[in-house]
This record gives structure tokens, sequence and C-alpha cells, in this order.
């Protein structure tokens, strides 16, 4: 946000000037005041929303910043909370927003609930494990009986869309609420004298469970380009449905949180967090990579004679733990994302790994080739450097590759987030397997004298 606006914002602030302030934020949009609040300390923040009708300001509070929003909700009564915020929300937005409360909050903000049939709904949602389906739905829809009349259907329709501010489908479910289709609106302009919804509607639709992972919702509305999604208990029950800003929303947070697996920061950090929360997000794998580290130099250090007598071998550390991270991290990079979009799976997981094998294949050739050539025209066909590297370098590119395109696959068996394997996991242990790889080589040609017979 710039920081010309911000200043008049925060003058108009503190000259309390209300008339100016909800002139300027009429003509913004609920994402952009959220913004500019995330830029503003909490009492300012508190003085804005009062400018804000309770519409808005329910908008708004979704979309800020969650630690920001927190600090908000902290200064404000439980009555404030569900009157302007909660009672104007989508009961999805709702449930997100109450779970943030410790407990007794919680039951405080839902028993000022004006809706009754709303606290009702949040409470249900509430029940839901956030991971799955039903934690992400919402039960905002309109929904008409299939033996109704195309005018009774119209009625019905107009009288539930009042309260909705965006309508992507009209289910249709029987007399016991079991969804049975999707009302085409088309077919009411086109047939409006048919006599009954269900003569109409399209049964073909795709529906999940209340229990389906939410990184399956999400592979569904991305594979069959969906705007909404109806989700439905075990016995077919129509319960509520996920919409594609909601998947948006959820896909956002999945790609945070994979890259900072990835890069060894575990746990859902965020630039404004505290230096405490930030230090001990990152230690744990700091610590790990440290001790692998002094593995390694434990490993050298019983290899100190045969580097001391071929000091060329030295040099050539740092390319071989590189190489074998980066091979590593290369391979389960692509495993890791083929489980997230559902494009790896029991049925094709020997052909990524045949396909991964012949990838190793040819660039260990390629890289052992380059290095060996360099090694010749650096060190001549004498030293031990020259073949000791590229040898070195070809079974590390092999097994390296293996190892990182294997680790995820044992992880999901496993029920652990496949994202940990493609960072400083894949990195430390194949800088390892590198320093491995590299001693028995050497040690092999040099017990064997073969860099005499040379």
């Amino acid at each position: 946000m710039e920081k010309e606006f911000l200043d008049n914002i925060l003058a108009l602030i503190e000259r309390q000037d209300s008339p100016a302030l909800t002139a300027l934020l009429e003509d913004m949009h609920p994402a952009d005041i959220a913004e500019l609040c995330d830029e503003l300390d909490v009492d300012d923040a508190r003085f804005l929303y009062r400018m804000l009708d309770n519409e808005t300001a329910a908008d708004v509070l979704v979309e800020m910043d969650e630690d920001k929003r927190q600090e908000l909700l902290d200064e404000l009564p439980s009555e404030v909370i569900a009157s302007k915020f909660i009672d104007n929300m989508d009961t999805d937005d709702a449930v997100d927003i109450i779970q943030e409360l410790d407990e007794d909050r919680q039951e405080e903000v839902l028993s000022h609930i004006g809706d009754i049939e709303q606290a009702s709904d949040i409470v249900d949602l509430m029940q839901y494990d956030e991971d799955t389906a039903g934690g992400l739905m919402g039960t905002e829809m309109v929904v008409v009986n299939e033996n109704m009349s195309m005018p009774e259907c119209l009625q019905e329709m107009r009288k539930q869309a009042e309260d909705l501010d965006d309508i992507h489908n009209v289910y249709v479910v029987d007399n016991d609420g079991r969804l049975k289709g999707v009302f085409p609106l088309k077919k009411m302009i086109t047939n409006p004298s048919v006599s009954k919804v269900k003569y109409v509607m399209d049964e073909d639709l795709i529906s999940t469970k209340v229990d389906t992972p939410i990184e399956d919702v999400v592979q569904m509305i991305e594979k069959y380009n969906l705007v909404a999604v109806p989700v439905v208990d075990s016995i077919g029950r129509l319960q509520g449905q996920i919409t594609v800003d909601d998947v948006i929303d959820e896909l956002r947070e999945q790609q945070e949180h994979d890259y900072q697996m990835a890069t060894g920061i575990t746990g859902d950090v965020e630039a404004g967090d505290n230096v405490f929360r930030q230090t001990w997000s990152r230690i744990p794998w700091l610590l790990i990579g440290m001790l692998g580290g002094i593995l390694n130099s434990i490993l050298l250090g019983r290899f100190e004679g045969t580097l001391a007598e071929y000091v060329g071998l030295v040099l050539f550390i740092p390319l071989i733990g590189g190489t074998g991270g980066n091979v590593g991290t290369q391979s389960s990079a692509i495993v890791v994302q083929g489980l997230a979009n559902g494009s790896l799976n029991t049925s094709n997981i020997w052909k990524q790994v045949f396909k991964e094998s012949a990838v190793a294949l040819i660039n260990a050739v390629v890289l052992s080739m380059l290095v060996f050539g360099y090694n010749i025209f650096r060190f001549g066909f004498s030293e031990a450097v020259t073949y000791a590297v590229p040898l070195s370098m070809f079974a590390l590119v092999l097994i390296g590759t293996l190892w990182g395109t294997m680790l995820p696959l044992f992880f999901q068996k496993i029920k652990i987030d496949p994202a940990i394997a493609t960072g400083p996991f894949v990195q430390i242990t194949n800088d390892l397997l590198g320093m491995v790889i590299y001693i028995l080589v050497v040690d092999i040609l040099t017990k064997n004298n073969i860099f005499a017979l040379i």
C-alpha cells in the first residue's frame, strides 16, 4: 500500500475525521481495506472498523491477516464479534473465525448470535475436522425439492436467494434431504411448462462426502473445472457445498505450507511473526543439518590418511555433497508434486521410478564424463582424483535420484507429509550418502593400487 495514502489515513484517524474516512472507505474493496488494517496498529484498526457497515466489516475481517485479526478480536467484546461480524458472514467463514478463539470465548460468541438457525449450523460445522470437506463447506445454498412444480420451484429459489450473495448451483433433494441432482436454470427458461423439477433436473453431478480430505476435494474441483461441489453425509443427505473461492484459499495455504517445509521451516509461519516463533520454526532442521555435518566430518576423519596422500580429492568434497543434494531434491520434488495433484498413484508409481532411473542414468553419464574431462585437463591421467570423482559422481547421481524418488513415497505410505522429503531431509541424507560413496570408491581404488598401475 502506498505510503502517501497510508499517511493520509493515519492523519484522518488522528483528527478522528469520520466523514472523510467513511467517504474514502466506501470506494474501497474489502480486501483493500483489510490490507490497510494490517498496516495499522490495533487501536487505529478498531477506529477504522467503526466507519464500516456490518456487512463490509465482516468481509474485511475474513480478508485480514490472521495474527492481526486475532489482535483485533482480542480487543472486542463477544457480543460485538457476534452481532457485527458473525451474523453477517457465511457459515464457513464464521466457523474459521470462531475456531481462532479460545473455548470460553467461542461459547460466549455463539450465545450472542442473533440467528438461532445460523448458530446451529455453525455448531454443526465445528464438529467436523478442519482438514475435511465438512470443515471447509458452507451451508448457504439454494435447495429445492424434486416434487416441486416449476412455479413452486421458482418461488422457493427467489425466497432463498434473498439471503445469499452468490448462487452457484440449485440443488435438488428428495423428501428425506438426499441429494438427487442439480437444477439447470436453462431448463426453467426453455421448459417452463414441465410439471415437476425431477423431470428436468440433471442427475449426473459430482459430489463429495463430509469426511473427504481437503486435498482430494481440491483435486476434484481442479480436475472437473467445478465452481462448487455439494457435500453429503454417509447416507447421501445434502449438508453443504464447497465453492471454488474456498478451494483457492486452501490451495494457497497448502502451497505455502509445502514451500516452507521444502525450505526447512516447520509450522505455519508468517513474515510478521515474532522472533521467538520464527526461530523455533527454523532451528529443528538447522540442528539436524548440523548433526549431518558432524557425521560427515567423522566419516572424513576416518579417511584422513588417504586424503592427505591424495590432496586433490579434498577439492571435490563440496561438489560431491552439493550434487547429491541437488539430484535428490529434484527427483523428490517431482514425486511430491505428482502426489499432490493426483497424477501419481499406486498404479503408476513403478512407471515413475523407472522414468526417474532413466533420467538418472543419462544425468550420471553426462555429469561424470564432464568431470572426467575436466580432471584429465587439470590433473592428467595418473592422479587419483581423475578417476575417483567421476566414478563417485556416476554412482551418486544414480543412487541419490532413486533415494529422492522413493523417500516421499515412503512418507506417503506411513502417513507423513511427503513435502518433508523435498527439502533439508533429502539434502542432508544425500550429502551423507555422497560422502559414503566417495569414501568407498576412493578406498576401493587405493587399496587395489589402481593408481599405481596407471
